[in-house]
């Protein structure tokens, strides 16, 4: 229960409020580590929880300590914006009726406004690593009296190239500070050298890893022969499949944008998310989808971390993921709070071999699926029969003798093949003729003399 955390009262009556009583399985072992003011690194899949697990500990230090004339007293690194609006709106309802204060620093926002916000000095301060540089860069910002850091998915930081950055902004802030870091996987290669940069003595909070199983997420694939058969694929399936709501997964932006207006053709609401709308846009493509508006959203990876919405009942991948760990994270944002899922896969021949690697990631085989209204020639690879045939039907063992054989045959050059049969003109047999041994005599015809001496 979260009401059994020595918890400030107003964080307690919030909760109550908000009907927020069950701890999961992150909240009950970092919570108390992170009371004690203890640095911490937490691995836990996506939708565990791991936001209250750093913000009801730290609003409870900020609560019981209080510091007027200190500058911004808590930092909380994300890498995308949808995850810090996330975080700010969650934030916001624990603080309510409090006088602690949460900003939003991130890109897409107006320069100025960020400024006078930093002037406003709120106790926390949500931001990306980018835009965040940016402002330090120019002297706004101040985090030499900063009590805690918070890095959330800090692999997922790593990915997107922000561990320089990283790594200059925490260079700014007070070496006495608290250093939470949470990561949905810690066996990325980057995390090493952060973590030992960045924390002192740290806790270890490991309740899960990227490999584990979703184990109330059905995971399916299906064969496609083409991007046009795949398209015809996803149609089918937003049609008669029993959703509240659907992510749609590509690769590009471009993919992005070209499927979501295919889809609206077949009488589908739809809406378009990926890093290259403005935030306004972005935003309103977001509260269409939780309003009920569209129920299906076609995005690019942007999505996949950080987004908590819920009702998501259906995952598609129209592209697969690049690697295990994005598909997870892909098919993360449904199955969420113990609810079932599924996620579908679409994959054609040029994809097989990444699906087959991600399997292996996992550790978990994927349920074979076809669509018997649409159904199309690619079934998978073709597998070799096991009675030692290669392919033509020939027997490996005799292909193999077949081999050597033709490689004892001596090569021929195309002139000698050309000349079989045909006599030779002694122009040709003396150009074919090896060279003579030293003092061996030359042999004359019979009509010859041998030339007589001078």
């Amino acid at each position: 229960m979260l009401s059994s955390f020595p918890l400030h009262p107003s964080l307690l009556q919030m909760l109550d409020a908000l009907g927020l009583s069950e701890a999961t399985p992150i909240q009950r072992q970092a919570i108390p580590l992170v009371l004690e003011r203890r640095d911490l690194i937490a691995s836990a899949e996506t939708g565990s929880g791991k936001t209250f697990a750093f913000l009801l500990p730290t609003l409870d230090h900020l609560l019981n300590n209080s510091a007027p004339e200190s500058g911004t007293r808590v930092l909380i690194l994300v890498p995308t914006r949808e995850l810090a609006h996330q975080i700010l709106k969650q934030g916001e309802k624990l603080i309510g009726g409090t006088r602690l204060q949460i900003g939003l620093i991130t890109g897409g926002e107006s320069f100025k406004y960020q400024r006078a916000l930093f002037r406003k000095n709120p106790e926390i301060i949500v931001a990306t690593p980018g835009r965040l540089l940016e402002h330090l860069e120019q002297g706004t910002p101040d985090f030499k009296e900063l009590e805690v850091l918070i890095l959330d998915e800090a692999d997922r930081m790593l990915d997107m190239g922000f561990s320089e950055d990283v790594l200059k902004i925490t260079g700014q802030c007070s070496s006495a500070r608290q250093t939470l870091l949470f990561s949905a996987t810690l066996s990325h290669r980057g995390l090493k050298e952060m973590i030992d940069t960045l924390l002192r003595d740290p806790a270890v909070v490991t309740l899960s890893t990227v490999r584990d199983r979703h184990g109330n997420i059905t995971q399916q694939i299906i064969p496609a022969d083409d991007k046009i058969h795949k398209k015809a694929q996803l149609t089918w399936l937003l049609q008669h499949e029993e959703y509240d709501k659907a992510l749609v997964f590509t690769n590009t932006r471009l993919q992005a944008d070209a499927l979501g207006p295919e889809l609206r053709k077949q009488g589908l609401r739809v809406g378009v998310l990926h890093g290259d709308m403005t935030q306004d846009e972005r935003n309103q493509v977001m509260a269409f989808l939780r309003q009920g508006t569209i129920k299906i959203l076609v995005a690019t990876d942007v999505a996949a971390r950080g987004l908590d919405i819920k009702g998501v009942d259906l995952v598609i991948n129209f592209d697969m993921a690049r690697s295990g760990k994005d598909y997870v994270h892909r098919i993360g944002r449904t199955g969420r709070a113990g609810k079932q899922g599924l996620a579908i896969s679409l994959i054609t021949h040029q994809e097989w071999n990444l699906m087959s690697g991600i399997e292996r990631y996992l550790k978990h085989e994927f349920e074979r699926r076809t669509i018997k209204e649409i159904a199309g020639k690619y079934r998978g690879p073709r597998k070799l029969k096991s009675s030692g045939k290669a392919a033509g039907g020939k027997n490996k063992k005799a292909t193999a003798q077949d081999d050597k054989i033709e490689a004892k045959k001596p090569k021929q050059r195309l002139r000698d093949r050309k000349n079989i049969g045909k006599r030779r003109k002694p122009s040709d047999a003396a150009s074919t003729n090896a060279p003579r041994e030293a003092g061996h005599k030359p042999l004359t015809r019979k009509s010859e003399k041998p030339a007589t001496p001078g």
